[in-house]
């Protein structure tokens, strides 16, 4: 098992202190770090090293603290979005270790100060998806429905598709 750890850079102290947290978690033999800037540069490296076909799983690493505005907000609900899609897509477990916080307290908090390590927790989970995934038997020939004009895929990716609303 191979998996890939993507780390920001942004706020530095607390994300070196989940990397800490996930490498203790995972065989140093099945691990490759990289760094990336900030939270938002994760799903395109993510993306990237999926499709090099080398990793089994991903654990996502970053810090995304409130300011006064709602950066923090967009920010969050966009590299969520795309590394769900991105997991859901491509069958290959992300691990989301990306803290969301108020403060530095609250990031440090869950960085292994007083609420555990959310890189810890990402890493064993990656780790029990992988081996999950590879338990369950595939059927080569099964196709995704579709559902009217949607198939799965484009149902992931639209936003404006509510399937409760009545055509």
């Amino acid at each position: 098992m191979r998996i890939a750890i993507i780390v920001s850079q942004w706020n530095e102290l607390v994300t070196k202190a989940l990397l800490q947290g996930a490498q203790e978690t995972l065989n140093e033999q099945m691990v490759e770090v990289f760094q990336v800037p900030g939270a938002w540069e994760i799903p395109v490296l993510a993306s990237r090293l999926i499709s090099t076909n080398n990793f089994q799983g991903i654990v996502a690493l970053g810090c995304i603290m409130e300011g006064e505005t709602m950066h923090a907000t967009l920010l969050a609900k966009d590299v969520s979005s795309a590394l769900m899609n991105l997991q859901v897509s491509t069958q290959i477990p992300i691990g989301w270790g990306i803290i969301t916080a108020q403060n530095a307290e609250q990031a440090l908090d869950r960085a292994g100060m007083k609420l555990g390590n959310k890189g810890r927790e990402a890493a064993g989970s990656v780790m029990e998806m992988v081996r999950l995934l590879n338990d369950i038997e595939v059927d080569d020939e099964f196709e995704l429905p579709t559902f009217g004009e949607h198939d799965f895929n484009s149902l992931i990716e639209d936003e404006e598709y509510d399937p409760f609303k009545e055509e």
